[in-house]
């Protein structure tokens, strides 16, 4: 649409998680590298909390990008005790019978877990949305983490999620499921000095290489709307950007900023710039 106008490949804002723009920010590069080295030390739990839109997917298929292991991946937790046996069963290429019940799944599992162990293969399990998961998923969950050897863990288990999944852990039914978690970490948003920088990263990588195509006062107005949540920077940014080119600008300005702002569901409004909008 706009991107031949400022000169870009493609659009720098989409808001499909895409690792090729992953910024080093620091919460981001912190949360990264305790994951990397917790796993590398072959901690049993591992659980990364961060609010929507902060980055928590995205992350996660950096993370599995990265990992020299065996890989489960659970992008939608929502399932029963069963079909998490299942579904976990198929990402490892396990073949058991849908209608088979949760023992002989979960022996099934074992046997494969025991067969990447004796090849010298780590086996990580990730789960995103884990806030999602119910009181017997995350039961079940632990059950599958009772699968070891006298002198190995057979199965590591990252959980991604949003602060919901703190206070679900909370429970004291779910006590011995929180004790086995070792590492933890929350993302933060990005501060000032990253958020225009988290702008600047995604043009480049789209493509541009020229001067700033945010005015200062434009990227001072983004971040304040923004409260550094980068899903929400990437709604603004694109339409501040949409505004610019409709009017025939080469940069955004204060005012297409502004129309991004107003035009946006959850963007934060400072008491003065409601006078604004």
């Amino acid at each position: 649409m706009y991107e031949a106008h400022f000169g870009l490949r493609e659009a720098p804002f989409s808001l499909t998680p895409n690792t090729h723009y992953f910024m080093r920010a620091p919460s981001h590069a912190d949360a990264l590298e305790l994951l990397l080295v917790a796993l590398r030390e072959k901690e049993g739990f591992i659980k990364i909390t961060g609010e929507v839109g902060t980055g928590k997917t995205l992350l996660c298929r950096l993370l599995l990008n990265e990992l020299d292991a065996t890989t489960a991946w659970i992008p939608n937790p929502s399932l029963s005790p069963e079909s998490l046996y299942l579904a976990v069963a198929d990402e490892l290429g396990v073949s058991v019978d849908d209608a088979a019940n949760p023992h002989r799944v979960l022996k099934a599992i074992n046997e494969r877990l025991i067969e990447c162990a004796e090849a010298g293969q780590q086996v990580v399990l990730v789960i995103d949305e884990a806030q999602a998961m119910s009181f017997d998923t995350l039961e079940a969950l632990r059950l599958l983490t009772n699968l070891e050897t006298e002198t190995a863990r057979l199965l590591q288990v990252v959980l991604f999620g949003q602060p919901e999944l703190d206070s679900l852990l909370a429970q004291s039914s779910l006590r011995q499921l929180r004790q086995r978690i070792t590492f933890q970490y929350r993302l933060r948003p990005l501060d000032r000095d990253a958020t225009a920088q988290y702008i600047r990263h995604r043009l480049a990588q789209a493509g541009h290489n020229g001067g700033d195509l945010f005015d200062a006062r434009a990227l001072k107005l983004l971040t304040k709307a923004s409260g550094g949540i980068p899903r929400l920077l990437n709604i603004l940014a694109h339409k501040s950007l949409l505004s610019a080119w409709g009017g025939g600008q080469g940069k955004v300005l204060r005012q297409h900023a502004l129309q991004a702002i107003r035009d946006t569901e959850g963007a934060r409004r400072p008491g003065w710039m409601e006078r604004w909008l």
